[in-house]
């Protein structure tokens, strides 16, 4: 596959812009010509070898932080969201799309604010029969997509956070377990843990200071709540500094998003980002020795080797996806180029979906993506008991996966034939938004494609994709 050239003229600008320093100035601590500098800061021409070196030793930037996901992430979505029919016919090459993205960052996050209220809108006027007479029925941003996007354009890797989370992990380490070392936190915090018979997992009297904790959770669960109790107790001001910089529109989602940040701390806690790397790397992303050696889940280690992406240190970029049993994405990352479809659900067929149909064993897919990229994606499904008889399970699948060019560094590679072109099964995003024209799968028509409906023949599809 050839090398790709590094287009980075927004990254650019925002480092100079924070710099306070013009563009003539920029370029010559960067050894080039002003003119050159104007060009790569407008995308003309490619970041050089020699730029990428001057803005290391000059500048100290990590120069991982060049190649971020934020461009591949935003033209992604920018691209479903130009697949809505109310663009019909309108749809702009990938090119156009990409340049966007590069180039007006801004512009491209206002387009899908923009398509996000015009959903909502339409989603309200579709059942106005009970938005009439309701205060209520102002059109508003969705809480929960709002933070969802929010931990999505921050690669899901929350810095300030996770550093204190690690300082937690660190700090008297020889003096007990990580959960030992959360309730005696806790304790000096004035709160007292407690184990129940209760089907609530967490709950925590304010009155009494007392934090219940179901004694039937399986222990790296109640771990994890331990810790997320002691976030909200000890960082809160760390989390709700986080919060003010985030901006969010409702106080809805900022509900929703310390939620969220004290989940991050917790298991930035339990699985402290530098011992964490370091053990993923010596056991080549073995999820099970990674669970058993820190006490976790295999859906929490999953999902925290999607967040390994601090700079100087990053690990593999990994892309992490949770289904229900109805094929809709529950949680979603991607620090890859393959970026998940906003709404709806995954491919179906991508392996995700047949965890469920084999479950407690891992299964192991090569999959290319229409854009040519080739994937090792890693899918098994995790069950969540309820802990007394009668009571409702939760069943999900989980995806963990990278770009074949990392499979080198997974256990999980062994035996597979790389290099054999039909290995790789072709997947896609969604059937609204994929290029592929003889899938036996796709559920619905390509949108931004007309469509040949012949009553004289019968393949796959009722109808031929031009």
């Amino acid at each position: 596959m050839a090398t790709q050239k590094l287009y980075a003229g927004a990254k650019l600008r925002e480092l100079r812009v924070r710099l306070d320093l013009t563009q003539k100035d920029f370029a010559a601590r960067l050894g080039v010509s002003l003119p050159y500098l104007n060009q790569m800061e407008n995308n003309n021409r490619p970041v050089s070898t020699t730029v990428v070196l001057a803005l290391a030793s000059e500048f100290g930037l990590d120069v991982t932080e060049l190649s971020s996901g934020d461009s591949e992430r935003l033209a992604s979505d920018l691209r479903e969201v130009l697949s809505d029919p109310v663009f019909a016919g309108q749809m702009p090459p990938m090119a156009d799309v990409r340049l966007a993205a590069s180039n007006a960052p801004a512009l491209a996050r206002a387009m899908l604010a923009l398509h996000q209220q015009y959903r909502q809108t339409h989603e309200r006027l579709a059942s106005l029969d009970e938005a009439l007479g309701r205060e209520d029925a102002r059109v508003s941003p969705s809480p929960w997509e709002e933070v969802r996007d929010f931990f999505h354009y921050c690669d899901n890797y929350i810095d300030a956070v996770d550093r204190a989370a690690e300082r937690f992990a660190a700090r008297d380490a020889q003096s007990g377990t990580i959960r030992e070392r959360a309730v005696a936190a806790l304790e000096q915090a004035g709160i007292s843990t407690v184990f129940t018979d209760a089907d609530t997992l967490r709950h925590f009297d304010p009155d009494s200071r007392r934090l219940h904790i179901s004694r039937t959770a399986p222990a790296d669960s109640q771990t994890f709540q331990i810790l997320l109790q002691l976030a909200l107790t000890r960082q809160n001001d760390l989390i709700e500094a986080t919060l003010d910089l985030a901006r969010f529109h409702s106080p809805e989602a900022r509900d929703i998003a310390k939620i969220g940040l004290a989940n991050y701390f917790a298991g930035a806690a339990l699985l402290p980002y530098g011992a964490f790397l370091e053990k993923a790397r010596a056991c080549r992303h073995d999820l099970e020795v990674l669970g058993s050696h820190f006490g976790a889940s295999i859906e929490q280690v999953a999902h925290r080797l999607s967040t390994l992406q601090r700079p100087g240190a990053k690990g593999i970029p990994f892309f992490f996806v949770r289904v229900d049993q109805a094929g809709t994405i529950t949680k979603r990352h991607s620090a890859t180029r393959l970026q998940f479809a906003r709404f709806g659900g995954a491919c179906p067929l991508w392996n995700v979906h047949r965890a469920f149909e084999i479950p407690g064993r891992f299964l192991r897919q090569l999959a290319e993506t229409p854009d040519g990229v080739r994937y090792i994606s890693l899918a098994r499904d995790v069950t969540k008991p309820a802990g007394r008889f009668g009571a409702p399970v939760r069943r999900y699948a989980i995806s963990l996966g990278c770009e074949v060019r990392h499979a080198g560094a997974l256990v999980y590679a062994d035996g597979l034939d790389l290099r054999r072109d039909g290995a790789f099964e072709p997947i896609g995003i969604s059937c609204r938004i994929c290029e592929r024209r003889d899938c036996h799968q796709r559920s619905v028509p390509p949108l931004e494609r007309r469509l040949v409906v012949d009553p004289n023949r019968r393949d796959t599809l009722p109808y031929r994709v031009e």
